[in-house]
């Protein structure tokens, strides 16, 4: 789930520890999108950063741009990394996310199935999927792509689904993390709307799934 800057940096975080200077990295994954956007552009214009760690300041700003639905320059710059790295998971997983939420979820389906044959065991890659192929009006695949992530994602992600179908009045049940019959049901409902996201607001849910 591209998708919020803590999931986005747990993942990426350690390839900057080389050589880009700490304080910029720090900035590159700051919560505040301003800092983030100024830090990975100044390891990205920086003639002693190494492509690694140009592939991952693209990247995370390209999360910066998406977070302010900038989606068309936010997939420039996933592009950018993906050229450095063409195996790279985490940014072709948030390119396919910038092309869903950009309303363009069918561009972004190699991309997510690229992404899973490199890492199938990502929850948010199956998540994304799921919502790709929900709003292709794929009903049955995307149900099953959003269990996938469960399975994968454990107890936190079956907090997340609950917290985002409590937001749309389709679970009424306790944020448990316990896969119920309810939460299977209202999951369901929801994978059979092209419209209708299981997943909560960013800042929704942050305390419950912590």
């Amino acid at each position: 789930m591209i998708r919020s800057v803590g999931l986005a940096a747990a993942a990426l975080m350690w390839a900057l520890a080389g050589p880009a200077r700490a304080e910029v990295a720090t900035d590159c994954f700051s919560e505040d999108n301003e800092r983030r956007y100024a830090g990975c552009s100044a390891i990205i214009d920086s003639p002693g950063s190494s492509d690694q760690d140009k592939a991952y300041a693209y990247s995370m700003r390209a999360l910066s741009l998406s977070l302010k639905q900038l989606y068309g320059e936010a997939i420039r710059d996933y592009d950018a990394a993906i050229a450095i790295n063409p195996n790279f998971a985490v940014a072709l997983n948030n390119r396919a996310w910038a092309y869903h939420k950009w309303g363009r979820a069918a561009e972004g389906l190699p991309d997510v199935e690229r992404s899973l044959r490199i890492n199938p065991l990502s929850e948010h890659t199956w998540d994304t999927r799921a919502h790709i192929r929900q709003a292709m009006g794929e009903h049955a695949a995307a149900f099953s792509d959003y269990q996938q992530a469960m399975i994968i994602g454990g107890p936190r992600m079956v907090k997340l689904y609950q917290c985002g179908l409590s937001a749309t009045g389709l679970f009424r049940g306790k944020l448990d993390g316990i896969y119920s019959d309810e939460l299977r049901d209202a999951l369901k409902m929801c994978a059979d709307q092209r419209t209708c996201d299981p997943l909560p607001a960013d800042e929704e849910c942050k305390d419950p799934v912590s």
